[in-house]
């Protein structure tokens, strides 16, 4: 498995100020495929990145191979509605940290 960062930029650089509702509605639906990719392992962190140049928003995400990150973004509502355009940047030499199990887990033992 390899890493790659997924990086989605919004239409305008005020957007996280000023979108409209139905925007609001999109990144809910957004998020909640994210969230669903966090927790099936797809996903290892997601979130905005508030850059002064302008927000946006990235994931790093452990696949195969990058056509298999390209193929994230058509189930993505932000994306299939037009609202975010992204890219996919491999990252060769990432370090990650081990995978571990829940610190619930990791108590009872």
């Amino acid at each position: 498995m390899s890493y790659y960062l997924f990086k989605v930029t919004p239409p305008r650089p005020t957007f996280a100020t000023d979108m409209t509702p139905a925007e609001a509605a999109t990144i809910a639906d957004h998020v909640a495929y994210w969230t669903g990719l966090l927790h099936r392992g797809t996903a290892v962190a997601f979130g905005p990145v508030t850059d002064p140049a302008g927000l946006y928003g990235m994931a790093v995400v452990e696949a195969e191979a990058e056509r298999d990150v390209r193929v994230l973004s058509t189930h993505d509502p932000a994306i299939i509605t037009g609202l975010f355009t992204y890219d996919v940047f491999p990252m060769p030499q990432a370090i990650a940290r081990p995978h571990h199990t829940s610190p619930s887990a990791e108590a009872a033992t």
